[in-house]
């Protein structure tokens, strides 16, 4: 960095950017870069002028705002200037509601907002026809025994913990088929899209449970434990077989239907209180404003239920990563 500092400074001499009367030549600010000191050359008077090229220097090297001596020079002549929230100068829009009222969410937008399908068939089966149908199955059965056993009747949690593992597939489908599009210059027939909004729904859904549940630390604990383990695993699977890959995933969201459905069934039973519907649910599925519990469980698994499709229709699709000239993926 010193030396960066002082190949700047000799840099601005070479280039005719004068400091005008050459008091840099008394040392003083050789021996501030020397020691690592933030030289700060905004209204010093270097030989009775204001060095101009220093300003851009210093701006290159801090992140701090300009000093109130410049702010005033600059807005000289200007009577009225508009706020600036940021350093780069670049404030949040305000969006208004039909309501009158401000957006308050920055994670989403109004435009990002939908009406789930609900109508969607939640019974739909993929029955496994060959080896890699029957081993993405009965690895997902598997899976299921352990967490059954851990959450048991905390329908919250358990759906906490699955929406950590339901976002990471898509991502790292997205991330793969983008690279493989950017060596082979070939398009992708839309399913980076896909997947990447696959992944965020999911994210989404994570962000309102974690609203109404609130995960113990070994809770946490456990998240950090197995999306290490999920998402390299999965990263693997997915380089050598999409296919199965995509087979698992959707296996795994049909296992999400029938969680959801049973947190359903607990909610109308009364063994869970139907609480009013979080705030950030409402704005993102467009419920109305007194939706309830049993509204927000209803609209996530239909979209699980959407995933599911989605991803067995992929696993037919997407073979091998290999994408086709003509932006649509290679099927069977």
């Amino acid at each position: 960095m010193n030396r960066f500092v002082v190949r700047s400074v000799m840099q601005g001499l070479i280039n005719g950017r004068s400091y005008c009367g050459s008091s840099i030549c008394n040392g003083h600010l050789y021996r501030s870069a020397i020691v690592g000191r933030n030289t700060q050359l905004i209204g010093q008077q270097i030989g009775g002028v204001t060095s101009a090229g220093g300003f851009e220097w210093r701006r290159m090297m801090s992140s701090a705002p300009a000093p109130a001596s410049m702010d005033k020079e600059e807005k000289k002549g200007t009577s009225e200037v508009s706020p600036v929230t940021s350093y780069w100068g670049i404030s949040r829009p305000k969006i208004i509601r039909e309501d009158g009222t401000e957006w308050p969410w920055n994670c989403f937008m109004p435009w990002e907002t939908y009406k789930a399908d609900v109508s969607i068939d939640l019974k739909k089966h993929h029955v496994p026809k060959n080896f890699m149908d029957k081993l993405a199955y009965r690895t997902v059965k598997f899976l299921r025994v352990p967490m059954e056993m851990f959450f048991q009747k905390r329908y919250g949690c358990h759906a906490m913990m699955l929406e950590t593992v339901a976002a990471v597939p898509g991502m790292v489908g997205g991330m793969l088929l983008h690279l493989k599009s950017l060596r082979k210059f070939q398009h992708t027939g839309g399913w980076i899209k896909a997947l990447l909004e696959e992944a965020e729904n999911e994210r989404m859904h994570l962000m309102t449970m974690i609203e109404l549940v609130q995960p113990k630390w070994h809770e946490r604990l456990l998240v950090l434990t197995v999306q290490g383990v999920f998402f390299n695993a999965f990263f693997v699977l997915y380089v050598l077989s999409p296919k199965l890959a995509h087979r698992f995933v959707g296996y795994l969201e049909e296992e999400a239907v029938y969680s959801y459905t049973e947190h359903l069934n607990a909610v109308e039973s009364g063994e869970v209180e139907n609480v009013p519907a979080p705030a950030i649910a409402i704005d993102y599925w467009r419920l109305p404003k007194d939706a309830t519990l049993k509204d927000v469980l209803t609209v996530i698994r239909a979209d699980e239920a959407h995933h599911r499709d989605v991803n067995h229709f992929a696993s037919v699709r997407i073979t091998y990563l290999h994408i086709c000239s003509d932006d649509t993926i290679s099927g069977f």
